[in-house]
């Protein structure tokens, strides 16, 4: 799936939707992916959204409810990792806090659109895990299955927002961001577990954490556009697999968050 096609296709079929999104323009959006502004460009852009109420039909409004889900469950997590004594090393604590940021603005935003939910977790997955909390690693690992998870499931719902533009094209911004947020914890990951292999983006279907392994199958497709490109210019499937994310399901998101998510 081409993303920015998408975008471009969207302002064929409406072209004020981009007048009406002000700050959240693809030009002013591609102009701060490489500045210090990036991160902050997608929440603001989609307060602009929620605000003027644009669009929402029952099926984005059952898509912002998901992505709040998924929202307030990171931010729950980095909230505890951040108040632990001791967890998070120095060197890291800054960037896991701006990371943590951004969840809340993410979740700030949602609650405008489709209003606030009372969720609570159970951070021992369903009994599997012990020291979410106390044990950096297993924190960094946890945050790592996240964040991966995010990107997956903003992408998976994509299809569903295609009558909301707006709504759309800022869901794509956030995806963005949530990009950023995985590439980060995912490097972190690899120093502190060992993980030479793990880099910042998915290779084929790998997981790095054997507990989660749904968060990674389907990574390894060689086909995008109904092209398959296996040994495309001389590249390594490995190669190719990295170069695209792939969409979960609600489902398959509901899936593997569920553990987390007490009823």
């Amino acid at each position: 799936m081409d993303i920015f096609k998408i975008i471009d296709d969207l302002q064929k079929i409406d072209g004020d939707a981009v007048g009406r999104l002000e700050h959240a323009s693809r030009r002013y959006f591609m102009n701060r992916v490489g500045s210090t502004l990036a991160a902050a460009a997608a929440p603001m852009a989609f307060a602009t959204i929620v605000n003027k109420a644009y669009g929402q039909t029952a099926a984005a409004v059952d898509v912002l409810k998901f992505a709040l889900t998924l929202e307030y469950l990171e931010d729950a997590f980095y909230k505890e990792g951040l108040k632990a004594s001791g967890l998070i090393p120095d060197k890291y604590k800054a960037s896991i806090a701006q990371i943590g940021k951004h969840e809340s603005q993410h979740v700030a935003y949602l609650v405008k659109a489709v209003g606030a939910m009372n969720l609570q977790f159970d951070w021992t997955y369903g009994g599997k895990l012990s020291d979410t909390f106390s044990n950096f690693k297993t924190f960094i690992t946890v945050a790592t299955a996240l964040e991966d998870t995010g990107v997956r499931a903003y992408k998976g719902q994509a299809g569903a927002l295609m009558k909301d533009p707006g709504i759309l094209k800022v869901a794509l911004q956030v995806h963005s961001v949530e990009a950023r947020h995985a590439a980060q914890v995912r490097r972190i990951f690899a120093v502190e577990n060992s993980s030479p292999g793990t880099k910042g983006w998915i290779t084929g279907n790998a997981s790095p954490i054997a507990l989660v392994q749904a968060v990674y199958n389907g990574e390894e497709n060689l086909t995008q556009g109904g092209v398959n490109l296996k040994g495309l210019a001389g590249k390594s499937d490995n190669a190719v697999s990295e170069a695209f994310d792939e969409i979960l399901t609600k489902e398959q998101v509901l899936a593997i968050a569920g553990p987390f998510i007490k009823a």
